[in-house]
């Protein structure tokens, strides 16, 4: 049972991790401090700062909705509840492979990512603290929905594996964006990174939308006594 559970919050937060959104703004980063400072050590200490930014942010938001769940003990109308939006968020990724970014999409608006671009051009070390908590609040109509899956079925138990779950979760959903931020200091460029990204952004859609769909319905069979998660 334990290892079935490992295995969900294993798969989840690694399609979670190589989400658009998410390597987007790193990418937006690199490429500001770069082009106005050219100092790739200047890039691996902002990058790493704003990474564990974005870190504690979303095991503060784990833990919180975590224990919130734990606290209301969830009823099998709101699992369900939780399992048909999990599901409808997966379709919507889904729907971008076939037609991205037609109608309703899972994504940083425009306006905000503009945001994001013009406050990176003066980024210092406790903007890049800031910059992360901020991202991360304004990318989660990208990454929620698998979090809101996982983080479901962790409030079962509000304890400490719970939490060493929630530290393993994050930690796998940081690791593409480390792993950028080494490729850019060693000399990949950012403009490869985004060209990677850009390239396969549908598949990365595709993937996520299926896992979502599958914990959605694992999810709803739990409500409704069929499965024990």
């Amino acid at each position: 049972m334990e290892e079935v559970k490992f295995l969900t919050v294993f798969i989840t937060a690694l399609v979670d991790s190589i989400n658009p959104c998410a390597i987007g703004v790193l990418v937006i980063l690199a490429t500001t401090i770069l082009s106005l400072y050219e100092n790739k050590r200047k890039l691996l200490a902002i990058g790493f700062v704003y990474i564990g930014a974005v870190y504690v942010s979303y095991l503060l938001a784990g833990l919180g909705l975590v224990y919130f769940l734990y606290k209301i003990k969830i009823s099998n109308f709101i699992g369900i509840a939780v399992a048909v939006v999990v599901i409808i968020l997966g379709l919507i990724e889904m729907k971008d492979y076939f037609w991205y970014g037609k109608g309703f999409s899972l994504k940083i608006s425009e306006a905000k990512m503009q945001k994001i671009k013009k406050y990176t051009e003066n980024i210092t070390v406790v903007g890049a603290i800031i910059l992360g908590f901020f991202v991360s609040a304004v990318e989660l109509p990208c990454t929620g929905g698998p979090y809101l899956a996982i983080t479901t079925i962790l409030s079962r138990n509000f304890d400490i594996t719970a939490f060493y779950y929630l530290l393993f979760y994050n930690f796998i959903f940081v690791l593409p964006l480390i792993v950028i931020i080494l490729a850019v200091y060693v000399g990949v460029s950012a403009a490869q990174v985004a060209n990677w990204k850009n390239k396969n952004k549908a598949v990365m859609r595709l993937v996520t939308g299926i896992i979502m769909i599958a914990l959605g319905v694992a999810l709803f069979l739990h409500a409704i006594g069929y499965i024990s998660l």
